[in-house]
């Protein structure tokens, strides 16, 4: 077998280990935090299905797979099957930049621990995250649903929003590491992990990803108790399920993210570097199981007004401040 062939036949096998494990990742997060949540609030959670419950993704998983899948009167047929595809898509893609491991040898191969080392990683993610407003936003349009056409807006003005403020978050780990790859940048953390030499950049990222995903205490497109289910209301079975699979493989891709960007990715003493990456990935998930649990909802006006008149100011001086004391210690 040629060296080449021995690339794509590795490369392969990555991405499938790769959609596999994100796959049921999402599918027993759902379970976890359901637990977690019944926990927090003194409830049981699910538990019938299996042993302490443990069967029941796969239940849930047979339940929207067999459910019936209407397409309301008047809606957009062909944008209304496809639009929730470009939300799971996206968060399963956004994963193929992120480092997870050192990397292994194979028959005098290197095998990169990562699906593949783009040299413009961080602009990819920042793409992908571009294309899944268009999930929500053409999903709710399709539907032909006053409801799930105002979630539809609130979803678009508010992603679109907190986005440049993610961005921004994300320059000074750019000026810092010199590179946008995200092996670059894990590799940049070699002493110290950004979150230490940026702690604001930290905070407004995962705050500004927090409304990316829509989760309380930003869950204002959905908000139920005024919009039915938001943007998603119309929809049912599987491509209802593609909406929930989105949000829980986001949460999963969150963590990778925050892990490579902030946390030195799959470094860490002792422990093997895998294992590492998904203890950091999952303390991430943990506590956005918590947020849910602790925080209310914010109001419209307040959201808006919280991403454009504090985090987006707050990001530029904190690049202004980063720039100013790299040219300081250059000197």
């Amino acid at each position: 077998m040629s060296a080449w062939t021995l690339g794509i036949v590795l490369l392969l096998i990555k991405l499938l280990v790769v959609l596999v494990v994100l796959l049921l990742l999402a599918a027993y997060l759902i379970y976890v935090e359901r637990r977690l949540l019944g926990f927090m609030q003194l409830r049981l959670g699910p538990n019938r299905a299996g042993p302490q419950g443990l069967l029941q993704p796969i239940a849930d998983a047979v339940k929207l797979l067999t459910k019936e899948d209407f397409i309301p009167a008047g809606a957009d047929r062909v944008i209304f099957l496809y639009a929730p595809a470009l939300v799971a898509g996206t968060a399963l893609l956004i994963f193929a930049v992120i480092p997870f491991a050192r990397g292994w040898t194979f028959r005098g191969q290197e095998i990169p621990g990562v699906v593949s080392d783009l040299n413009v990683g961080l602009l990819f993610i920042l793409a992908l995250s571009s294309i899944g407003v268009y999930g929500v936003a053409l999903g709710g349009w399709a539907s032909n649903s006053k409801f799930a056409l105002l979630g539809a807006i609130r979803g678009a003005a508010q992603m679109i929003s907190y986005e440049l403020a993610l961005g921004l978050a994300l320059v000074p780990v750019v000026m810092l590491a010199r590179s946008f790859s995200l092996v670059d940048i894990v590799q940049a953390q070699a002493r110290l992990p950004f979150i230490i030499l940026q702690p604001l950049a930290f905070m407004i990222f995962f705050i500004s990803a927090v409304a990316e995903m829509k989760r309380i205490p930003f869950d204002i497109p959905e908000a139920e108790n005024e919009l039915v289910a938001g943007y998603h209301t119309e929809y049912s079975g599987m491509r209802f399920g593609l909406y929930f699979l989105g949000e829980y493989v986001t949460m999963v891709t969150l963590g990778a993210m925050l892990a490579a960007f902030f946390l030195g990715g799959w470094r860490g003493p002792l422990l093997p570097p895998l294992l590492w990456f998904f203890i950091k990935v999952f303390i991430v998930v943990f506590a956005l199981i918590w947020i849910r649990a602790t925080l209310p909802r914010l109001r419209y006006d307040r959201l808006m007004e919280f991403g454009w008149k504090i985090l987006i100011p707050v990001a530029l001086l904190n690049i202004i401040i980063t720039g100013g004391v790299m040219l300081a210690l250059r000197r």
